[in-house]
């Protein structure tokens, strides 16, 4: 006689779409260790339940797999994400400014206000970006930090005395810092024709604390798993490096803390001494070092700086 299989989840009173031809859809699953053994129906798949089984209702709701994004940055991200205020899907520049006049309100010296990406001119109502006049009203004297797309920043008064750009600033390698009659800088930087200005003005801010770090991060993947991504693959970055800007992230792995699964690229860092960088960390990491939510990937996301594409949205 058989023993009886007993699940160790199962997810039943869904909606599920199998890619099964003869059984394109099902309302239930049970799994164990790791594998489904039954997808059906309600009644056939509970049959699979025993003293042990965590049983799950889904009211009827669709369930998907987990989601896999293949180029992202929840190493550096993770380090930065409490710090930043979202404009992503804002309606209108209004709504956005508002946004902005309450963030600068809680946030205290000598902190940023930071908006790195996610939005667009052309998704609010108005059609155009704010003034360098309008930050400057909202915020006399906290550093505001907008960045839009990668093709250029602005920075408020109170920023450009944080970052210490003057009249006597000379003007960036591959980028424009514009300036007014008399020289002084406006506030607003131009990435011509790469975005390194802006990649190394923001690198100025003041970094969270350790332990901030980790709650950002934490944060970072929440809100990755909020919008059903499980698993990512970490593609390195500029102004990160290996093994110091891995700490936080190393930290929750060796703590079970993960809730998504990374993959890390490891980027190098200086121009012209990519082959220094790479050889000096094969002598400290090895390739798949890790484990099932925590795992090195290899080289990434560029292997020489003379392959790199600027990323001009427009």
């Amino acid at each position: 006689m058989t023993q009886h299989v007993v699940a160790d989840v199962i997810l039943h009173h869904g909606l599920f779409t199998t890619l099964d031809k003869s059984n394109p859809t099902a309302s239930a699953v049970a799994i164990k260790d790791g594998k489904f053994i039954a997808v059906g129906g309600d009644a056939e798949v509970m049959a699979f339940a025993g003293p042990s089984t965590k049983v799950v209702d889904l009211k009827g709701k669709r369930v998907l797999p987990g989601l896999i994004d293949n180029h992202t940055h929840v190493v550096r991200g993770g380090l930065n994400y409490n710090m930043e205020l979202r404009w992503d899907g804002v309606r209108s520049l209004a709504d956005a400014m508002e946004m902005l006049r309450r963030q600068v309100a809680i946030t205290p010296a000598p902190q940023w206000v930071r908006v790195v990406g996610g939005f667009t001119e052309h998704q609010f109502i108005e059609k155009r970006l704010p003034t360098i006049e309008e930050i400057n009203a909202i915020a006399p004297d906290t550093p505001v930090f907008l960045l839009h797309l990668y093709d250029r920043a602005l920075l408020n008064a109170a920023a450009l005395r944080a970052v210490g750009y003057t009249r006597d600033t000379p003007e960036p390698p591959g980028g424009e810092i514009t300036r007014d009659a008399k020289g002084h800088p406006t506030g607003l930087l131009l990435a011509k024709p790469n975005a390194g200005i802006l990649y190394a003005t923001l690198a100025k801010g003041p970094k969270l604390p350790f332990d901030y770090q980790v709650n950002s991060t934490r944060h970072f993947m929440r809100e990755l798993n909020r919008l059903g991504v499980t698993g990512v693959i970490d593609a390195g970055g500029g102004f990160q490096n290996y093994p110091d800007d891995y700490a936080v992230i190393q930290k929750l792995a060796d703590e079970n803390l993960m809730t998504v699964r990374l993959a890390y690229n490891l980027f190098t860092q200086k121009p012209k001494e990519e082959k220094e960088d790479f050889l000096n960390w094969t002598r400290s990491v090895t390739y798949k070092q890790g484990d099932d939510y925590f795992r090195h990937n290899g080289a990434g996301e560029m292997l020489v700086f003379s392959a790199a594409d600027f990323e001009d949205f427009r």
